[in-house]
């Protein structure tokens, strides 16, 4: 079998084909805001971690493929793992929104009410 780049060009063969995750975070309001480009992957393909102020994003795809086909060149994942990790210090685990649709999730995510932790001391 001859190599694909001899009937495709390639034009981004000198590139890295490297998923990422890609995504914005900003905030706004006292809340924190990840808006993260997840294409190609289904709601139950994507799994949510909250831990020790660090919130990891994941997303798994184990479609099968089908035997029949011959392929000439390939460049879409039947498979694959894609991962991020954030860490937020003052997010409210328990407050956060997710969604997803046409590709996008996004998450929002309060912070934590910031506790008063002034003292002063009486002098004798």
């Amino acid at each position: 079998m001859l190599p694909s780049r001899m009937f495709f060009d390639d034009l981004l063969s000198d590139m890295s084909l490297e998923e990422k995750m890609k995504c914005d975070i900003y905030e706004k309001d006292g809340k924190y805001y990840i808006e993260m480009d997840v294409p190609g992957y289904r709601k139950e393909d994507i799994k949510i971690e909250c831990n020790k102020e660090n919130i990891t994003i994941r997303a798994e795809l184990n479609k099968k493929e089908e035997e029949s086909k011959k392929y000439l060149h390939r460049e879409r994942k039947v498979y694959g793992k894609m991962e991020r990790t954030f860490h937020l210090d003052d997010m409210d685990e328990e407050k956060i929104n997710a969604k997803f649709n046409d590709g996008i999730l996004k998450l929002e995510i309060p912070k934590k009410e910031e506790k008063e932790t002034k003292k002063y001391i009486k002098i004798d």
